[in-house]
């Protein structure tokens, strides 16, 4: 089982979005039978059977073991992931470009930045799957926080010269590089060796959200 796979067929990220087929995938992270799904998502045996077999023709879920009981085969399947991310492959029609943008203080390009690499690490990862390989990958991830527009301004820039100055450094194949402008994705020859892309990313954490408190008054006054 994998920890997360990446969809790009349109049917299976179709199949993975209906409510009780999610709840069977969360299920399966443990190998179960109809049976035992059955009790857990309180639907008769059969129907959830349907959702199995839609599961199991997308590729979600796959055969662990059958076991005879009487005169019955009892199929036990798993979920092929912990979790599922849909890649913007399943909507290409639609899927963001990043060459579309190519500006660092845009949030629509730092989308369209993740939606790319949710596509390419899903198809790396199932590549290093199929050659039984370990994916070489790096990330970073923190918070902080600015006392100023100005600070996270001035943050923002001694990080591009910084990011750049470890490009020109590091990287082979003499081209200059493209990372003051947002991006340190630059063409490298042929027999040089193996390319790889760099995204740095700085946003505004989400605020939490709050439920408001209700006294004991105000509910007998709503009453």
């Amino acid at each position: 089982m994998l920890d997360i796979e990446v969809i790009e067929d349109p049917a299976a990220a179709e199949a993975s979005l209906d409510p009780i087929r999610t709840r069977i995938l969360q299920e399966l992270v443990r190998p179960g039978s109809a049976t035992q799904l059955a009790a857990k998502v309180g639907l008769p045996r059969q129907k959830v059977n349907y959702h199995l077999k839609a599961l199991e023709r997308h590729g979600l879920v796959q055969l662990v073991e059958e076991r005879r009981k009487g005169n019955v085969t009892e199929r036990v399947l798993q979920a092929t992931a912990a979790s599922y991310l849909i890649s913007p492959v399943a909507l290409a029609s639609v899927a963001p470009d990043p060459h579309r943008f190519s500006d660092r203080f845009s949030a629509f390009w730092l989308l369209a930045l993740a939606g790319r690499m949710v596509q390419e690490v899903g198809k790396l990862i199932a590549g290093a799957a199929a050659a039984k390989q370990k994916l070489a990958t790096f990330a970073i991830d923190g918070e902080i926080t600015f006392r100023s527009a100005a600070d996270r301004a001035a943050f923002a820039e001694e990080l591009g010269v910084a990011v750049t100055r470890l490009v020109d450094k590091y990287h082979d194949g003499g081209a200059s590089s493209s990372a003051g402008n947002g991006s340190a994705d630059r063409a490298v020859p042929a027999a040089a060796g193996r390319k790889h892309r760099i995204v740095v990313a700085l946003h505004p954490t989400l605020k939490p959200i709050t439920t408001p408190v209700t006294t004991r008054k105000e509910e007998q006054d709503h009453d």
